[in-house]
């Protein structure tokens, strides 16, 4: 391999994200609050993603109960 790897851009907008992974904004937007900001704080306005954010944020939207994968504990 001669050169790297590159994302296709550095950051995405929240409806970019949204188009990337085919989910709606509600869907998106219920993907942040049940995995990321579920400590009581609020989900705050005009977030960006990075590559690595979608690949996790795309694993959410997709998975499914498995016993094979070990999930992390919501936070209540």
């Amino acid at each position: 391999m001669t050169k790297p790897l590159s994302p296709q851009k550095e950051y995405y907008s929240e409806s970019e994200a949204a188009r990337y992974l085919n989910i709606s904004m509600a869907h998106l937007y219920m993907l942040l609050d049940e995995y990321v900001f579920n400590d009581g704080t609020g989900r705050p306005g005009n977030l960006t993603f990075r590559e690595t954010d979608l690949v996790l944020l795309g694993f959410w939207s997709r998975s499914q109960e498995n016993p094979k994968v070990i999930r992390m504990p919501k936070r209540n």
